[in-house]
């Protein structure tokens, strides 16, 4: 399930503490970002229970996205150990995104 962001703050604190994280960047006006959302959500809770994921709404908290320089809807971003692992945006396909994912978690977790 997808825990929405309320501040940088939170995020930060959610990046130093979690092992693993993905971040889904949207934006109310973005149609494909509804369609994927929870296509992501549903790939992400099966395969990998203990990765954190997290929404954040670009047009809520901008400071979130252009600290991680999110300039486009949707963005994902994957962390392991608190750095970027992992970037995709505009077109995703969620099975190279659950491949390019698996084989970090593998790493960490198995």
């Amino acid at each position: 399930m997808f825990n929405e962001i309320k501040s940088l703050d939170e995020f930060l604190r959610l990046k130093e503490e979690q092992v693993a994280m993905l971040v889904y960047f949207s934006t109310d006006a973005c149609s494909v970002c509804k369609v994927l959302k929870p296509k992501v959500e549903e790939m992400a809770t099966a395969i990998f229970p203990k990765m954190q994921l997290i929404y954040v709404k670009s047009d809520v908290l901008p400071e979130i996205a252009a600290q991680n320089s999110v300039f486009t809807a949707p963005t994902i971003i994957v962390f392991f150990d608190g750095r970027e692992t992992i970037r995709k945006s505009r077109a995703i396909g969620v099975d190279e995104l659950q491949r390019e994912i698996a084989r970090y978690y593998g790493l960490l977790f198995d």
